[in-house]
């Protein structure tokens, strides 16, 4: 299936929820009072989104009527947005290292771990399904593990300057999702060139952006291609990660080998083309199985199916956007042209 360039990204046009002062009000509850003080705070925000925020109302109830096959009730809709709610309220003790205050279940270390006793770098691809923040435990489980998270800065300004402010550390080691292309992937090629572990979200269109089709809950979506291109042309290994949140202080954390820098595809546009939509289509096949198994942890709040269109709902109540690194060129994996999307 040939790959089609995909423009006007909605999901990047809603603004932020949450003025500036309540987000600080909040994470100066969460200092002063702990986090079971400050989930408090979540159901007025919850309230706030289901009266005021249509588009992500809407988008939510589609989304949970898609995966359970019937229409949702507004209470589901308002359990969704709870568990979003909650797990960016969380980032405020994850990211400030009070991982004791969690129960994470990890599965799936080893096939890190193997990777990191060699000295290699690797890509781990991650998207907007729980809490890409869990990976924090890793410094825990290995001190002087680079983590390097491909971010963009300038899409949700107020929330990460609040959360830089918590690692600066963490913060300082960011690659900004909002730089030219080649500049990102230079900067990955270089993180991974020291052994870090590159983490990027993959599951979303940035800008002018090739995407293939490929089946996803039902229905085809277009993903990404750029994120793929990347691993072929820096010949960098991909795991999967998944950081589902599941109620109260517990998350499961996953780790899945997906792609070796051994596995290359045939000779020829049309044979890499056609391993590339292998690849999408591979992922989003476990996309979607963890997506139906954690379902209140979808957080794409916009209509994933037709994102061309620049009116539908996007972005979820202040959601962090973090997105791959483009403007690889196809002919470092092959062939072609310049493509830029970040």
């Amino acid at each position: 299936m040939a790959a089609e360039t995909h423009s006007r990204p909605s999901w990047k046009q809603r603004p932020e929820g949450g003025s500036p002062a309540m987000i600080r009000l909040i994470l100066a509850i969460a200092r002063s009072g702990g986090r079971g003080a400050a989930r408090l705070c979540l159901y007025p925000i919850v309230a706030y989104f289901l009266a005021m925020r249509g588009a992500e109302r809407r988008a939510s109830r589609a989304w949970l009527s898609r995966v359970h096959g019937r229409p949702a009730s507004l209470w589901a809709v308002a359990r969704h947005i709870h568990t979003f709610s909650a797990t960016i309220l969380d980032r405020v003790f994850l990211l400030g290292g009070r991982m004791e205050v969690f129960d994470i279940d990890v599965q799936g270390l080893e096939h890190l771990e193997a990777l990191v006793d060699q000295g290699r770098g690797a890509l781990l691809f991650g998207s907007h399904l729980g809490s890409f923040d869990a990976l924090r435990v890793l410094s825990r489980r290995r001190p002087g593990l680079q983590v390097r998270i491909v971010l963009d800065r300038g899409q949700n300004p107020v929330l990460t300057e609040v959360f830089d402010s918590l690692d600066p550390a963490l913060a300082a080691g960011v690659i900004d999702g909002g730089q030219p292309g080649p500049v990102i992937a230079l900067e990955i090629q270089h993180a991974l060139q020291q052994g870090a572990l590159v983490a990027l979200l993959v599951d979303r269109v940035h800008g002018h952006e090739e995407t293939v089709s490929v089946p996803f809950v039902g229905t085809p979506a277009r993903l990404p291609l750029t994120p793929w291109r990347l691993a072929l042309a820096l010949h960098a290994p991909v795991l999967l990660c998944f950081g589902l949140y599941r109620g109260g202080n517990r998350y499961d954390l996953r780790f899945e080998p997906f792609l070796d820098p051994q596995q290359t595809p045939p000779p020829g546009r049309s044979g890499r083309a056609e391993w590339l939509r292998q690849q999408v289509a591979a992922y989003a096949v476990r996309l979607e199985h963890h997506a139906r198994d954690a379902e209140y942890n979808w957080f794409n709040f916009f209509d994933f199916w037709n994102d061309d269109d620049a009116t539908s709902p996007t972005t979820g109540p202040a959601a962090p956007a973090a997105g791959p690194a483009a403007g690889v060129r196809d002919d470092a994996a092959g062939g072609g042209r310049d493509r830029a999307g970040a």
